[in-house]
């Protein structure tokens, strides 16, 4: 019975509960606020996200020199009409490596990546090793049979000693040398 009146006593003595820190107008101008940000920058945001994951795979494809970058692009565009249904299989092609191109074409890079090399090559940014691996590759294309025009310029140019190398190559010693001997 104790027990009972003091159960009694504490819920009379309790304050009023109040569902919110804010009250009257606040209250409302801040539900005004949040029904906003709910029907607008929300669905904004979510939109954002869904185009920027569906354009993940095409740049992918594009950081790696894939020869089929632009059937990725358009299976991304794709998977953007149909809700995203296509997005993994843009995502799992943008990372394997296409052996079946390799065969067909004597590659497995897009053509950008070759013109990207000859831009360094001619501004003389291409390492020793980058030239070897180019030289190789183009080499390996062209004994296939599968040098296109552009590339196979491109190969006679990385075969020809730059002027800039030949001139240092057969420019004369130095005086300090020369009076030395």
């Amino acid at each position: 019975m104790k027990r009972l009146l003091a159960c009694l006593i504490l819920t009379l003595a309790a304050f009023p509960a109040r569902a919110s820190f804010l009250s009257g107008e606040a209250l409302d101008t801040m539900a005004d606020v949040l029904a906003l940000v709910v029907l607008f920058i929300v669905p904004a945001g979510a939109i954002v996200l869904f185009w920027i994951v569906h354009v993940l795979p095409e740049k992918i494809a594009h950081k790696r020199h894939h020869p089929q970058r632009d059937a990725i692009t358009t299976l991304c565009l794709l998977s953007l009409v149909f809700g995203g249904l296509l997005w993994p299989l843009a995502w799992l092609w943008a990372y394997t490596k296409p052996i079946g191109y390799r065969m067909a074409y004597g590659t497995d890079r897009h053509d950008d990546y070759y013109d990207e090399m000859a831009d360094k090559h001619r501004e003389g940014r291409l390492s020793a090793d980058e030239l070897v691996q180019l030289r190789k590759e183009l080499e390996a294309m062209e004994v296939r049979g599968a040098l296109p025009p552009g590339l196979r310029a491109l190969n006679d140019e990385l075969a020809r000693p730059r002027i800039g190398d030949a001139m240092v190559r057969a420019a004369p010693a130095s005086p300090a040398k020369d009076r030395a001997a």
